[in-house]
């Protein structure tokens, strides 16, 4: 999950033209990169900027440093982590993705959380996702997921509504009980669709009601996460995860 504002750090941009030639063929997968110098001089940077772009490259499994060669690319290297949108019961499973429970699934009328964010028309009907994320312990969050308009999703992103369609029909539209998220769903249908993501983190209150779904008093303390997913400029999923104390620490990406 990113958490983004509209300028970018000059070693962000870095990162990101060196990620690029990584994944344009520039330095494929075992190459070892140019010397601090001579590839500070080719991106014509200076040397602090390019290390410190180099050693986040590192932390994110794109370069990996051999004493007595330098710097070399990574045989699978990652997509950069700023493009790969994850679901949130892989994102905070720590290897393990935790199970999703479906609590409900139902089309409703947009609130003003989903006209704010998926820009929905009033009297517009948006697929609504409740479920409940959970390990081997007790529950670790709780999913509210909204899809944009079916008019706008066959357009801008159809094999997004066609997968949300058979996702439905195979369980009835409400069952509950083992199911997957939508962003699951999302990021499934998206291989040769690029996507973006911002999210907002907040502290908050279970509340009674989501704590009874939680199985935790009403006064524990949370973590609430909004999250919208675009295709472009359009937005097509909106949501908001409710994540108490003691869930999985949850990696959060800034960017400036």
């Amino acid at each position: 999950m990113a958490v983004s504002g509209q300028r970018r750090r000059p070693v962000v941009a870095l990162y990101e033209r060196i990620a690029d030639a990584v994944h344009d063929g520039t330095y494929p997968p075992g190459s070892t990169l140019p010397s601090e110098p001579r590839l500070a001089t080719e991106l014509g940077v200076s040397r602090p900027a390019l290390r410190e772009a180099l050693l986040l490259l590192q932390e994110d499994g794109v370069l990996t440093v051999r004493r007595g060669v330098g710097r070399t690319v990574n045989d699978r290297p990652p997509r950069r982590g700023f493009e790969h949108v994850q679901p949130l019961e892989e994102l905070i499973g720590a290897g393990t993705p935790l199970r999703v429970t479906s609590l409900l699934r139902t089309v409703e009328e947009p609130t003003d959380f989903t006209t704010q964010h998926l820009l929905a028309p009033a009297r517009a009907e948006l697929r609504f996702w409740e479920s409940v994320l959970a390990g081997e312990g007790a529950a670790a969050a709780l999913s509210h997921e909204w899809a944009a308009a079916d008019a706008l999703l066959d357009q801008v992103h159809p094999e997004f509504a066609r997968a949300l369609r058979a996702t439905e029909a195979e369980d009835g539209g409400s069952a509950r009980g083992a199911a997957v998220s939508m962003l699951s769903v999302l990021v499934g249908a998206s291989r040769e669709t690029a996507l973006s993501a911002h999210s907002g983190i907040t502290a908050t209150l279970l509340g009674r009601r989501r704590g009874e779904q939680l199985g935790r008093p009403a006064d524990t303390p949370a973590v609430l996460v909004t999250q919208v997913v675009r295709v472009g400029e359009t937005p097509v999923l909106a949501a908001k995860h409710m994540l108490p104390t003691g869930a999985p620490a949850l990696p959060v990406l800034q960017s400036h």
